[in-house]
């Protein structure tokens, strides 16, 4: 035991203070502050000049069209059509809109006509076409004497809100799939993207040490078992300890962040002024509050016990799979990629199971069967956490992954010790399986 300890010191201890970890722990959050950056600036960017679209309306049915972002729309009045496109060759407007009468108030398609001559980036055409579809709507309902308001009032929005069958007041709400579909996904991601990050730590520690043959010196102290458990924890501690340290400069970021960030009051106005019309404040504020409670309502005790639990399940199984393949290799990294693949494949394909078959029925038999198979459920399990699924389903899960992850650490060794030793060789995975029934 003193020497497992020993090594999990030593692999933790080497790891933490090289500069590469320094620099990748600080930079990181520094990359996040960039990202946000170049997000805010592509946000704010206009995406060109400005236009000055000349507009023709031949039935008189937009009256006067507010300007847009990057287009200022000019009324043709007495000009004709030839004079404005004589116009825009001289470069005096960029362009002439014609809008020709509808034949027949009940068709569904209306072609419009943009004479330029650059052609009109996607962006501006777009919003020209959603703009001219909403006055032609308009003109639609005007001309055949409908009501606005009553039409609007046809439009009902229906949502299912489940109730309880004893008639209790604990019961699920219409955003608990929402909220659940959240949090789970955000936990498998999460899951997926800890697992491949410590998994590839401890192949690359393990090759290192092989090519270097440090590990012949080592071997002659301790088991190759002692010696591979304490690389998989030593490194997975190297890991938590970037994650935790990446969560609290995150936040320190995320806190500076908007002293760094220049917001124009002018741009927070306009767009309080045009979403104004679209979302109400009181039932914006009051759908918030739903939602904070539904996220409260979850069991966070039992969701993220039993999150570590997997975590910490797969994090062995795929860290031993990744420590064996890590000791079969060479210092050919083109050999390490077809090694890796079938280790790599069961983790992929639990994410795709979990975006595609978890948020359409968290509840399906695929997806009962992926978070109690133990290559899948640290991936499928904590999504369904927030489901609330059936606590047989999820000790028969915990049951198999426990006892998988002491099989493949136990697998893992008896290929550890064999390929740790095994120099200028080329490996293959037919030989990797007879590595396992050897004797000794």
């Amino acid at each position: 035991m003193n020497k497992l300890w020993l090594i999990v010191q030593r692999e933790y201890l080497t790891r933490v203070r090289k500069m590469s970890f320094i620099l990748g722990t600080l930079l990181a959050p520094m990359g996040l502050v960039v990202y946000i950056l170049v997000i805010v600036g592509l946000s704010k960017y206009s995406g060109g000049e400005e236009i000055r679209v000349a507009v023709v309306d031949e039935a008189k049915m937009l009256k006067n069209l507010p300007d847009e972002k990057g287009i200022r729309f000019l009324p043709a009045g007495e000009k004709t059509l030839e004079q404005l496109i004589a116009e825009t060759k001289e470069k005096k407007i960029d362009g002439v809109l014609r809008v020709p009468p509808l034949t027949n108030l009940n068709s569904k398609n209306h072609s419009i006509f943009f004479y330029a001559e650059k052609k009109l980036a996607p962006e501006k055409s777009s919003k020209i076409e959603k703009l001219i579809e909403k006055r032609v709507r308009e003109f639609k309902i005007e001309s055949a004497g409908f009501d606005k308001k009553s039409l609007e009032g046809l439009e009902t929005e229906i949502a299912i809100d489940p109730e309880s069958l004893d008639g209790s007041e604990d019961h699920q709400s219409k955003l608990t799939a929402g909220v659940g579909i959240g949090l789970g996904f955000i936990m498998a991601f999460i899951m997926f993207f800890m697992i491949i990050m410590y998994g590839n730590l401890i192949m690359r520690s393990v090759m290192e040490e092989k090519t270097s043959r440090i590990v012949e010196v080592m071997m002659s102290s301790v088991r190759p078992f002692q010696l591979m458990l304490g690389k998989i924890i030593g490194a997975g501690g190297v890991g938590l300890t970037q994650v935790i340290c990446w969560a609290v400069l995150s936040t320190a970021v995320m806190f500076f962040l908007p002293m760094l960030v220049d917001v124009d009051p002018e741009a927070m106005n306009e767009a309080a002024r045009t979403g104004a019309s679209q979302i109400d404040p009181e039932e914006a504020q009051s759908m918030v509050t739903k939602i904070w409670a539904e996220v409260s309502r979850q069991n966070w005790w039992y969701i993220i016990g039993a999150v570590i639990i997997y975590f910490l399940g797969g994090f062995f199984i795929y860290a031993s799979l990744f420590a064996a393949i890590g000791s079969a290799m060479s210092d050919d990294m083109g050999e390490g990629q077809a090694l890796t693949l079938p280790v790599m494949i069961p983790l992929i394909l639990s994410f795709y199971i979990v975006s595609m078959a978890g948020i359409r029925n968290p509840d399906s038999g695929l997806m009962v069967f992926a978070s109690i198979f133990p290559l899948s459920s640290p991936i499928a399990m904590p999504f369904r956490l927030a489901f609330d699924p059936p606590w047989w389903q999820v000790a028969l899960s915990l049951a198999v992954l426990v006892a998988s992850s002491f099989f493949f650490v136990w697998l893992a060794g008896r290929i550890y010790r064999v390929g740790i030793l095994l120099y200028g060789k080329k490996v293959t995975l037919k030989e990797i399986g007879k590595w396992m029934f050897y004797k000794g």
